[in-house]
């Protein structure tokens, strides 16, 4: 068969029982979109193939109908391992219902074993995940079916407590590049990330399978840099053309995300003022001149566009894990990305240096909180999230400011001469005695003298003593009557309440510049 295939050629490859993995990040960063159509069309034609795994290290998906969501059938996938499914909703249910068996592991150690798997190690060991619903002595990252087996295994070396995370079979890789050459060499020039390109390639090649690539344009053999090759033809099995292939599900292609241009700080797109503002705000007040941070999911991705509008960008470094360094990580459909970076990384690098300790400080976002500063983030409800990088980051860093609404569901706020109203009040507690999953464990923090800030739009906590204690409350905020009924167990509370800065309550700039570790 030619090197150069058709995407229906790519899905006719997949065999029952095969292995699976799929590159790409979120809403369709370097995601293989066409050949996951193509082999979802094959089957929903043939009912063939059937019985997969499928594998990809991050969430793919618009949350919709693309990305992953067009192999969620029982029929065809038995198993997932992936490190979230919010981007793919359509496997929510499937998990919920025991319908297929599917593990949420972190999202660096699925990463970071892709390479080990490639040298043929046998797995990944490291603490990510000890004390949460990762460690086996809880779920072993378990979110619905039956555990046909450990993924995950509680070692002892040195007398210190390890998890191993066990390798698994890969026999198909769907990748995506930019341009490859006659000889299967790909570039990445025009990708939102680089991912884990490589390390895929290398683990599915050593397994005996094949690695198909989809990419935009073909090109003469010899024509690349050998430098752009981030994909050496020796491992790439076939490549598909797919000429209007877009850069993300939301963006065509932006010069920006691909590192080609530098945008200028004003047409970064303010967030609108309303309590998402007020709380990434009150997080962007914990930035601090040459400081490396982390900047995850929700509410916390606002902190760059605050950075942006402050005019403080440029003093900081803003990092995310899917290995960009400096510039501003993007919010909304265009998450993952990144503009104005410094550099760009692999992403199992990227969590090399995270795992190291190398965060100052990581902000990050929360759903559930209970009184010793334990954090759900990753199930709720019958909602499964998935934990991406949370674990990673959260449990690595030297600092972490959690963020997110005191309560979910219908929240709405006002805000008038720098204090907050709460006009209607959320229908769920977020503070609560039992969390249906634990994502980050205060007590593991509090024990390794890592320090935890909760910042909301009407309160900030922080842990202290082994337990959550109030630190601030927002101008206009009643502590009776807009917190503690809101929250199932009672926090520490100062003897003298300070109050939130009542810039955060106002339109305007809060000229974060003129401050002194700015000015």
């Amino acid at each position: 068969m030619s090197k150069f295939i058709t995407a229906q050629d790519a899905a006719m490859m997949v065999k029952d029982g095969d292995g699976l993995i799929a590159s790409g990040s979120g809403g369709g960063h370097a995601v293989p979109e066409a050949l996951l159509k193509a082999l979802g069309e094959r089957f929903r034609d043939s009912r063939s193939p059937r019985n997969l795994t499928f594998a990809h290290v991050v969430g793919i998906g618009d949350r919709e109908s693309r990305g992953a969501a067009h192999l969620a059938d029982p029929d065809l996938v038995s198993r997932v391992i992936t490190s979230a499914l919010i981007d793919s909703p359509a496997f929510i249910p499937l998990a919920l219902n025991d319908e297929i068996e599917i593990y949420t592991l972190p999202q660096g150690v699925l990463s970071q074993l892709l390479r080990d798997m490639a040298a043929g190690r046998p797995g990944l060991i490291c603490r990510t995940g000890l004390h949460t619903f990762v460690d086996p002595r809880q779920l072993g990252g378990l979110q619905g079916g039956t555990r046909t087996e450990q993924r995950v295994e509680l070692i002892e070396i040195d007398g210190e407590e390890w998890l191993r995370f066990k390798p698994f079979q890969l026999d198909v890789a769907f990748l995506r590049g930019t341009t490859a050459d006659e000889d299967g060499n790909v570039s990445m020039e025009d990708e939102a990330i680089p991912g884990e390109m490589l390390s895929t390639a290398q683990a599915v090649r050593r397994m005996g399978g094949k690695v198909i690539v989809q990419v935009k344009q073909r090109a003469k053999a010899g024509t690349l840099p050998g430098r752009s090759v981030r994909i050496p033809g020796i491992l790439v099995d076939h490549v598909v053309v797919v000429p209007d292939q877009s850069q993300t599900y939301a963006t065509h292609y932006d010069p920006s995300y691909a590192g080609v241009l530098r945008v200028p700080l004003e047409s970064i797109r303010p967030l609108p003022f309303d309590h998402r503002k007020i709380i990434a705000r009150r997080a962007a007040m914990e930035l601090r001149p040459g400081v490396v941070c982390n900047i995850g999911a929700g509410i916390s991705t606002g902190i760059s566009s605050v950075a942006a509008e402050e005019g403080i960008l440029d003093r900081i470094v803003l990092t995310n894990e899917q290995g960009y360094i400096g510039g501003a990580p993007l919010t909304g459909r265009d998450s993952g990305a990144a503009q104005n970076f410094s550099a760009m990384v692999d992403q199992p690098y990227q969590f090399d240096f995270y795992d190291g300790g190398g965060i100052d400080r990581a902000f990050l976002s929360f759903v559930e909180v209970n009184a010793t500063g334990d954090v759900n983030i990753s199930r709720f409800g019958n909602t499964i999230v998935g934990v991406g990088g949370f674990i990673n980051i959260s449990q690595n860093a030297k600092e972490t400011v959690f963020s997110g609404t005191f309560t979910a569901g219908g929240l709405q706020v006002a805000c008038a001469n720098g204090a907050l109203q709460i006009v209607s009040e959320g229908k769920h507690r977020k503070f609560k005695n039992d969390l249906q999953q634990l994502s980050y464990s205060g007590r593991l923090a509090s024990s390794e003298q890592r320090k935890a800030l909760f910042v909301t739009e009407r309160a900030v906590f922080a842990i202290q003593n082994g337990r959550l204690c109030l630190q601030e409350i927002a101008p206009g905020i009643d502590l009776a009557r807009d917190i503690l009924a809101h929250m199932d167990f009672m926090p520490d509370i100062p003897d003298t309440l300070p109050l939130m800065d009542p810039r955060l309550f106002r339109s305007e700039k809060m000229g974060l510049i003129e401050t002194p570790h700015f000015s």
